[in-house]
């Protein structure tokens, strides 16, 4: 096989996979379709690394640990249900697996022997972080009034959901560290491929004598990716989404792709309302943070633009003020 280029002096970029990713609308949800869509897009993110860049790869986990959730659930009859944090761990081995294999192929597929890896990751909160008074989350199954009733009772917070019924809500608290962190940047300099914080981290909290606890919450994907790559001290954040670019005025005649953006325009921008808090909102914010807290680039773009735009040829960069 081929050497690889080396490692000394190649920049980071640490890449956001969104939901997409692997499961399309439409889809079931099974193996065989979640496996084909991570597959492409490995293909893709591998070349980043044929233009010289370390990457470091993170995704969301929402449909997964629901799915998870909804198994354990369905099953509490004859298996203990696992609470929220273990499954959240349980869909990063799914996910971590598929992505490990995947990119693996692909290297071989280019000659190469496979350098890459998946870590386990939990990112840390506050437990004075003011989320966990106001849980806002739902996550699960979806149940009666009736049962929302009882479940109420027995200690559960639950809401009604866009009349589909009740389910269980959770708290989403900021992250604070990623507490793999030096394993990661260990590995990356190594020159592997790492596959980490996919979901946003198991969410955990100190207890009284300093020890980790898993949580019951929900860590926002791409809070967290920033949060890495601010740690990590990656020199790009990508995130990776449906389009190729963010855009003010969305859906309205005077909609606009926004390009290379200065981050106090980004800030005018987000207080306008302009991005919307399911969808761009979150990412936007994060590529803010990253770039405010480093001076470097964050870049919003579509899965086959991802070369491109690294490259400054697409894609929605959000850059340290002049």
């Amino acid at each position: 096989m081929p050497p690889r280029r080396s490692i000394q002096n190649k920049k980071t970029v640490v890449v956001a996979l969104g939901g997409n990713a692997m499961l399309q609308p439409g889809q079931a949800g099974d193996y065989e379709a979640q496996f084909a869509n991570v597959m492409a897009a490995c293909e893709q993110i591998h070349k980043l690394t044929e233009n010289g860049w370390n990457v470091i790869m993170t995704s969301g986990n929402g449909p997964q640990v629901g799915a998870i959730k909804l198994q354990q659930s369905s099953a509490k009859a004859v298996a203990p249900e696992m609470p929220l944090h273990v499954c959240g761990s349980m869909s990063q081995g799914f996910i971590g697996y598929m992505m490990q294999m995947a990119m693996g192929n692909v290297q071989r597929a280019a000659g190469l022997e496979p350098k890459v890896v998946c870590t386990l990751t939990q990112s840390l909160v506050s437990t004075e972080d003011p989320a966990f008074a106001n849980p806002t989350k739902p996550v699960g199954a979806f149940y009666s009034e009736a049962e929302a009733k009882e479940m109420i009772a027995a200690g559960k917070t639950m809401k009604e959901d866009a009349g589909r019924g009740y389910r269980v809500v959770v708290p989403s608290p900021r992250p604070q560290e990623i507490v793999e962190r030096p394993a990661i940047m260990s590995l990356v300099g190594q020159g592997f491929t790492v596959i980490c914080t996919n979901g946003g981290g198991i969410p955990v909290v100190k207890d009284a004598a300093g020890n980790l606890v898993g949580c019951d919450a929900v860590i926002d994907k791409d809070l967290a990716t920033s949060l890495l790559a601010q740690q990590v001290k990656a020199d790009a954040l990508m995130i990776l989404t449906d389009v190729t670019n963010a855009c003010v005025n969305y859906r309205k005649p005077n909609q606009t792709q926004l390009g290379v953006t200065p981050l106090a325009q980004a800030k005018v921008y987000e207080a306008e309302g302009q991005f919307a808090a399911g969808s761009m909102g979150p990412k936007v914010r994060a590529c803010m943070e990253f770039c405010e807290n480093t001076g470097r680039t964050a870049i919003i773009t579509s899965l086959n633009k991802a070369v491109d735009a690294i490259n400054g040829l697409c894609g929605t960069h959000i850059v340290a003020d002049q």
